[in-house]
């Protein structure tokens, strides 16, 4: 009866830390379990050990890893800090700081005395009465498809499987991007050139005998992935499956994650921070944004100030987006050409089966490298083999 109990609290800690997107499967539980039986509940630190080993394979894993534990076996003992500084400050939850995001860009955006940017089909805000006779159906405009996220399945809400299942396709097209060679060295057991240096070294220890030889080969770096999401109101209902898509890249790519509708802002802290509310924090990024579209715009700022030092040759720019742009069709062309002469390649994705018909989209297609259908975790998946 212990053994069923102890296994039964161990599956819903299993469960938590599937929550907070650590891989930990079948074979990791049972490993797990065969440990709590071996070593005893009395032994907790050795175990706790053992089993942050099991379940960690990232610095991030790793280090996240005495929260999770603490709050799931030692709830009573995690108390909030409190820091004495002189003055009283509001703490504010997540869909507060978003919030705030949202009021500074739209003061940005439109200051007082000035008019508010065109907007599109999809993004004109209706009124009540409007929203209640068009339904949800109609949350998408301007070409944006009508299917659902993943599996085209009604609602927002993702399982942990389909979690876990989308970071596995971003962990497949991750190891798929091919890295850049670099003139630097690096040692390696299988390299081709003799490290001439670090073998003289050694030969030191073996009376100058030069019978440990090492080796090094070219370093290689990682290509560099910028992800632009489109959150205006066009891309309500889709905005939330690639902002998803975003944070599993995020996560296994180390890929800088951005938002834009009239202004483009980095999310990537918001990404990257484990909780279990991931899911309200996704539907919190997509929340109130509209005003419109500036996709130029938005591209302009990200090549010029955003990223502007890391913007090379090594560089990935997946725009995430319908491709609906209130800005000079002949803007975004421009824009991306500015991308496209510093090196990057710049993939396009689309919630429709077809390309974009848009405007700015025919006149800008020659610098996008390729266009990407991505409705499901399905088309995620198709499209591994086009993305390296």
């Amino acid at each position: 009866m212990q053994a069923v109990a102890a296994a039964q609290r161990l599956a819903s800690f299993a469960s938590l830390l599937r929550e907070h997107g650590l891989n930990v499967g079948v074979s990791e539980q049972k490993a797990m379990l065969d440990m709590l039986l071996r070593v005893g509940v009395t032994n907790e630190k050795p175990l706790q050990a053992a089993w942050r080993a099991l379940a960690c394979h990232t610095q991030r894993e790793w280090q996240q890893w005495p929260d999770i534990y603490q709050r799931f076996w030692h709830p009573d003992a995690v108390r909030g800090g409190v820091k004495v500084s002189g003055q009283t400050k509001q703490s504010r939850n997540l869909r507060q700081q978003v919030q705030s995001l949202h009021n500074d860009m739209d003061s940005a955006t439109n200051p007082a005395g000035t008019k508010t940017a065109p907007q599109t089909a999809g993004d004109k805000p209706g009124s009540d009465s409007d929203a209640n006779n068009q339904g949800e159906s109609q949350r998408a405009m301007g070409g944006a498809s009508s299917t659902d996220p993943l599996h085209s399945r009604e609602g927002q809400m993702w399982l942990p499987q389909e979690l876990q299942a989308l970071r596995l396709v971003a962990r497949d097209i991750t190891r798929r991007l091919r890295p850049k060679p670099t003139r630097r060295w690096e040692r390696h057991a299988n390299g081709r050139r003799l490290d001439m240096r670090q073998t003289l070294r050694n030969s030191v220890a073996w009376g100058n005998e030069l019978t440990l030889p090492c080796w090094k080969t070219s370093k290689t770096e990682p290509p560099r992935v910028f992800i632009l999401v489109d959150v205006s109101r066009s891309m309500e209902a889709h905005a939330s499956l690639f902002l998803r898509v975003a944070r599993a890249f995020a996560l296994e790519a180390q890929a800088r994650v951005f938002v834009f509708h009239t202004r483009m802002i980095e999310v990537t802290p918001l990404m990257l921070r484990d909780s279990p509310a991931v899911q309200e924090k996704i539907n919190a990024v997509t929340a109130g944004f509209g005003a419109g579209t500036r996709i130029a715009a938005s591209l302009q700022s990200f090549s010029r100030s955003d990223a502007r030092a890391q913007l090379g040759s090594n560089a990935r720019v997946w725009v995430m987006s319908d491709g609906f742009d209130t800005d000079a069709p002949d803007d975004l062309a421009k824009a991306l050409q500015a991308l496209s002469a510093r090196g990057a390649r710049t993939t396009w994705f689309h919630p429709t089966r077809d390309v974009p018909a848009a405007a700015a989209i025919r006149q800008a297609r020659h610098s996008i490298e390729r266009f990407v259908p991505l409705a499901s975790l399905a088309d995620l998946k198709a499209a591994a083999a086009k993305l390296h």
